[in-house]
């Protein structure tokens, strides 16, 4: 028999990581394990978030985004440059950078708070035993008397076009290419297709994205995915929607992608394509057929509000469980995990968690949209207040977008607020805040922002929601 501990966690991603720091932080003898291993073959902590995804992706729309201005905005602004020249080396040894820095961190973190950070295989069997499959060395039995699963996810890979980590590629494999596609197919508007394409567009590759669905951004509310829509089309992304695509065969030369839409059939010519139609739970060898999990009909491990699966001692968290595929919805599970654990009390507010898109201009969301607030039928009045009136957007050259708030006509309380435009996952914060506190408009209305700042114009949205905008003509 192995070492015994009071937690595993298998997986250390964002919603993993935390949750064994958490239960550390309790007193608790804690061990992590992962298997994650890059590209150059090297293991490290952090999950597809710090390595394939959020970190890495952020820092990329940084670097494509500073370019753009370089290129487009800097001669406004009374700056003139020369040419502007791109070093995709270089720009790609930064993002490997920061990627080394918070994966090493995690370590460090581990360390700090005495966890034991295991570099390998972990596989839940009966009677709350974890099978660790190590890199190097033995198979050894460990005892846990309480075992988290935050094992992730993954990208989905269609059949149609199946990965071929050359012409065909997932959204990890978009984020290393060394040279910029002159002709790029995305395949799916969603969260991560936008970011990828926004991207390489804003490096110079001619970008196509193709959309089965017919209305753009479906899950963003209305007004925001029409502005969003148009924005992105101004910057030069090419967006098919009701685009089916029906195969995609890759040859030394690119890839030809047939698809249907509105107008029939329709075929082009990429010379990379992405495919990026969503992520699944990856629960591959995670547990044996007798410990006891439960899997819905997509692959999700069953658990209860408070994340717990029908085996006593054992949750799950994170992708491989309901709910959004965010980080931060599963860290903050690994949070109410870990204190369950520790006696605590403890609960997760699924209805209040935010939405981020870091194109240019960002989008954001937090609550209901308009059409989900008119379905339900309760009465509500709506405010919004463009970037194009805030004296800081103009400063900042970036006046593109708006802020847009729900509010109930009864009590009001706000239902939901939308926002388009610059630092609008910063902004967000605010609005996570008062719907956790069930602020009302009026709440938002008598808070004091700074001038000039672009927080002000969620301060006048919410001026709106009663015709009382300050620095914008009311309805």
């Amino acid at each position: 028999m192995g070492r015994s501990f009071d937690v595993v966690v298998i997986g250390a991603g964002p919603a993993g990581y935390i949750a064994a720091i958490r239960a550390a932080q309790a007193g608790k003898s804690v061990a992590c394990i992962d298997e994650w291993k890059n590209k150059d073959g090297k293991n490290a902590f952090g999950g597809t978030c710090l390595n394939a995804g959020c970190i890495p992706s952020k820092a990329m729309l940084e670097s494509s985004e500073l370019m753009h201005r370089a290129q487009h905005e800097f001669k406004i602004h009374g700056i003139n440059t020369g040419p502007i020249e791109l070093d995709v080396a270089a720009m790609q040894k930064r993002r490997a950078s920061i990627v080394r820095q918070l994966t090493g961190g995690i370590a460090g973190l581990f360390k700090a708070n005495k966890v034991e950070g295991l570099v390998g295989h972990g596989k839940l069997l009966a009677g709350k035993q974890v099978e660790f499959t190590p890199v190097d060395g033995e198979v050894e039995v460990l005892t846990a008397q309480n075992v988290i699963l935050a094992s992730g996810s993954s990208p989905i890979e269609l059949g149609i076009a199946k990965f071929d980590d050359d012409r065909i590629i997932d959204s990890w494999g978009a984020l290393e290419l060394t040279e910029v596609p002159k002709r790029l197919g995305v395949v799916g508007a969603g969260v991560i297709g936008l970011e990828l394409g926004s991207v390489w567009a804003r490096l110079g590759s001619s970008v196509t994205v193709l959309e089965a669905m017919a209305d753009f951004l479906f899950m963003a509310d209305r007004d925001v995915a029409n502005v969003a829509a148009k924005e992105f089309r101004k910057q030069g992304l090419e967006i098919k929607l009701g685009a089916k695509v029906s195969s995609a065969k890759a040859s030394k030369n690119g890839v030809t992608v047939s698809y249907e839409d509105a107008n029939g059939s329709q075929s082009v010519e990429f010379d990379k394509l992405v495919v990026a139609v969503g992520r699944k739970p990856h629960t591959d060898n995670l547990f044996a057929d007798d410990a006891g999990i439960q899997t819905d009909e997509r692959g999700f491990i069953v658990v209860d509000d408070e994340c717990r699966t029908r085996v006593k001692g054992v949750y799950a968290i994170g992708d491989c469980v309901r709910g959004p595929m965010l980080a931060h919805k599963g860290s903050e599970e690994g949070v109410m995990v870990a204190d369950i654990i520790a006696g605590e009390t403890a609960e997760m507010n699924y209805d209040v968690i935010p939405s981020v898109i870091y194109t240019s201009p960002e989008i954001a969301w937090v609550g209901k949209t308009e059409e989900e607030v008119k379905a339900s039928g309760r009465a509500y009045k709506v405010g919004s207040f463009p970037f194009a009136a805030s004296g800081r957007a103009k400063a900042m050259e970036q006046t593109s977008g708006m802020v847009k708030m729900i509010s109930s006509k009864d009590d009001d309380e706000i239902l939901g607020v939308h926002i388009i435009g610059p630092m609008a996952g910063e902004l967000i914060s605010e609005a996570v805040l008062a719907l956790e506190f069930s602020a009302s408009t009026e709440d938002i209305q008598r808070t004091i922002h700074a001038h000039p700042t672009l927080a002000e114009a969620v301060h006048e949205a919410a001026l709106a929601v009663d015709n009382r905008a300050l620095n914008y003509p009311n309805k």
